[in-house]
């Protein structure tokens, strides 16, 4: 099994990136990298305590870690947050997974697909 990472993403933010070009984040240029969460339950923890009052629907991309061409680097002492150093190749996201949210905007679950 494929060593997975993921990444929040606003998806009107997502949605306007050209898919024809690697992935960057709206963040890139001030951060030099792109953020990552491993573990649903970490992505959902970051979820809330940055996006929770940002109205917009969000995404999960799911991130193969072994087909990511840019260097992936842990630098907390967990190591459940991976920051990738370049762009994204776009044959590393396996799937960009809406992310369920509650009425009072409390990120929740990431919506699986359905089987079959």
């Amino acid at each position: 099994m494929p060593a997975v990472t993921y990444h929040l993403v606003a998806e009107p933010s997502y949605q306007s990136c050209d898919p024809a070009e690697a992935y960057t984040p709206e963040s890139f240029a001030d951060d030099g990298f792109i953020h990552c969460s491993d573990g649903v339950e970490n992505v959902i923890a970051t979820a809330n305590r940055y996006y929770k009052d940002d109205t917009r629907e969000y995404l999960a991309l799911v991130i193969n870690v072994d087909k990511v061409t840019a260097p992936v680097e842990y630098e907390d002492p967990r190591r459940i947050f991976p920051h990738i150093y370049g762009p994204l190749n776009r044959d590393a996201i396996a799937s960009a997974l809406p992310v369920k949210r509650d009425p009072d905007g409390t990120f929740t679950a990431l919506e699986l697909p359905k089987p079959g």
